[in-house]
């Protein structure tokens, strides 16, 4: 969710913790803050607004230092507030700390803390961490016995990073369910929430694990236990993403740039190292039951891939929304845990996980985060290559985290023998013809769907239907517009609409269906009933389809046709439609298409 920022060097860091941060800000952009110390004092300055517009506003970069924190916030105690924007100090203003996570027991040590006379200016949990460092730091005189103290009191989760006018060449941070790293460089050292804070310059970093905390100065670091106090040796990871991947490249916005990288990372899935796959098909082939797991949109990854693993696998593997996990699922050891998470932290899914560890399950998952801490804490991890997705919308990781557990399904299916090395070989053909397939439709439909869209942007409910597989692509592409439009978008199955959503239709309620190629008979046949039933009430549907231009065409309100491909890729296609279509709605209704009001990338919090 929020994003923190440190550097500590031998020379001037202002510009450095701008990048970092400005870099951070799809994980949170409802308010900002940097601390810097010059002379051995600290100087605070924060606002709500983005980054570039707070540093502006206040023209931070005049202000110099060789040491400094940042934050960029989405807001989870207290709305969003100059008083309730980060760092936070002490009362004395000899420490400033920033946080992500949720202090759980903030409540009690705030009331304890009112009580010895100290003064809250804001509504965060994080406050009472800058105040308990004062306490603490005037018994001991020690800054690490403080922060010590204080980790061993504050219950919940966090990433903490604080600088202290006490030693005002080191940047001390903690880890406990919430992602932080360091970046190791000559004569310079950071700390951030994930690589995008330092990528600009380092790729070596080190990755914290819960219950280790850091002490950083510009030539040294050290990582000790926080119950043993001793010091832990730590790997170098080495990052593979290029920093440039993470700039727009001339699209206008990240969102758009992730779409037209899709084709790529397709490829990118399609060639991962087989015998990594091919240990999770043996999972599934050894686990007496298995679970499907993501939230939000790795929900509906999960959802599709169970109906791949039922079509081509002929395995009925259930899927199940992470914060559900606990409610639903009945898991030992002869369980399978699989997820799907785009960032490698999200709460709900770790903290299942977690669930399904203890009780003796196996876990497995799919991840676009190398070092996070879903990739490190499964027995058997895929990571996609799909490089950093940085608009809050999900679009090239999921749909290449649907394209391996495409292969995944494929790969179990032929270890059973329910399809032969012959299907198999075919079913991969069309996996790897689909990069350019969509690369084309992008090229030459772009343009259609955006007038499309636009000539639609005032619709205000929209129903998405499909059938079968088609069903999860459906809900997909309505949380795309929910996320990105702000548009009401329902999907359901389209066998949905008789059972009471008829009564929805009427000039207020537009529909979009989306139609699987008539090869695939059944789901066809069944589709065109519902579109049937809508259009014998008026109702307007859009047909996104793959037959030829006319058929049905007096069904269809509207109709978008998509160049005829194997049904088993034909979902994945529907997919990158309905993105596009999400995009140029929100593009029509100027939104702020790669940050989202109210949401952010990683959440990182319950």
């Amino acid at each position: 969710m929020c994003g923190i920022s440190g550097a500590v060097g031998l020379k001037n860091i202002s510009e450095l913790l701008f990048e970092g941060i400005r870099n951070l800000e799809y994980r949170g952009y409802d308010s900002c803050g940097v601390a810097l110390i010059n002379k051995s004092r600290l100087l605070i300055k924060k606002d709500i607004g983005g980054v570039e517009e707070f540093y502006r506003k206040h023209n931070v970069l005049q202000h110099k230092s060789k040491i400094g924190i940042a934050h960029t916030r989405w807001a989870t105690h207290g709305k969003v507030t100059q008083e309730n924007t980060h760092p936070f100090t002490s009362r004395d203003g000899n420490f400033a700390v920033v946080h992500n996570g949720i202090i759980s027991n903030y409540r009690p040590l705030k009331a304890q803390l009112q009580k010895e006379g100290f003064k809250f200016s804001s509504e965060t949990d994080t406050e009472v961490l800058a105040h308990l460092l004062e306490k603490f730091y005037k018994r001991s005189r020690n800054v690490e016995k403080a922060f010590l103290k204080m980790l061993n009191l504050i219950e919940g989760t966090y990433a903490i990073a604080l600088i202290s006018s006490y030693l005002p060449e080191q940047i001390f941070c903690a880890k406990k369910e919430s992602p932080l790293m360091l970046g190791i460089g000559d004569e310079i050292k950071f700390v951030g929430s994930d690589f995008n804070a330092f990528i600009d310059h380092t790729k070596n970093a080190v990755i914290l694990d819960d219950g280790e905390y850091a002490i950083l100065s510009r030539d040294t670091y050290v990582v000790k236990d926080l119950l043993s106090k001793e010091e832990v040796t730590k790997p170098i990871t080495k990052i593979e993403w290029d920093s440039e991947t993470s700039k727009k490249g001339g699209y206008p916005h990240y969102m758009l740039k992730e779409i037209y990288e899709q084709p790529q990372t397709i490829s990118n899935a399609l060639d991962l190292e087989e015998s990594g796959l091919d240990e999770i098909v043996d999972l599934f082939a050894e686990s007496e039951n298995s679970y499907l797991l993501g939230v939000g949109t790795t929900f509906y990854v999960a959802k599709y891939a169970k109906y791949v693993f039922s079509k081509l696998a002929q395995e009925f593997f259930p899927s199940i929304s992470s914060d559900e996990f606990m409610a639903l699922a009945i898991v030992n050891k002869e369980s399978l845990f699989f997820c799907a998470s785009q960032s490698g932290e999200t709460f709900d899914t770790l903290s299942a996980l977690k669930h399904a560890k203890l009780k003796g399950a196996r876990t497995a998952a799919v991840v676009n985060v190398m070092g996070s801490s879903i990739a490190r804490l499964v027995d058997k991890v895929v990571l996609q290559g799909s490089g950093p997705e940085i608009c809050v919308i999900s679009t090239k990781a999921a749909l290449s985290q649907m394209v391996v557990l495409t292969v995944l399904a494929m790969k179990l299916a032929l270890k059973k023998k329910v399809i032969t090395r012959k299907i198999y070989n075919q079913h991969l053909q069309s996996l790897r013809e689909l990069p350019e397939i969509i690369q084309g439709i992008l090229n030459e439909r772009s343009g259609f769907i955006h007038r499309l869209a636009h000539k639609y942007s005032g619709t205000r409910n929209w129903l998405y239907l499909g059938r079968g597989v088609y069903y999860p692509i459906a809900l997909e592409s309505a949380l795309k517009m929910k996320e990105v439009a702000y548009v009401h978008a329902e999907g359901m199955p389209g066998g949905f609409l008789k059972h009471g959503t008829l009564a929805m239709i009427d000039d207020d309620v537009s529909s979009i269906v989306f139609v699987p190629p008539p090869e695939d008979k059944v789901l066809y046949e069944a589709t065109m009933h519902s579109v049937e039933e809508i259009r014998a009430r008026s109702g307007f549907v859009l047909g996104i389809h793959f037959t030829e231009q006319g058929k049905n065409s007096d069904l269809y309100s509207e109709e978008l046709i998509l160049p005829k491909v194997p049904p088993l890729t034909a979902p994945l296609i529907q997919l990158v439609i309905g993105q596009l279509f999400a995009y140029f709605t929100a593009t029509s209704l100027k939104r702020n298409i790669d940050k989202p009001r109210s949401l952010a990338k990683s959440v990182t919090v319950a």
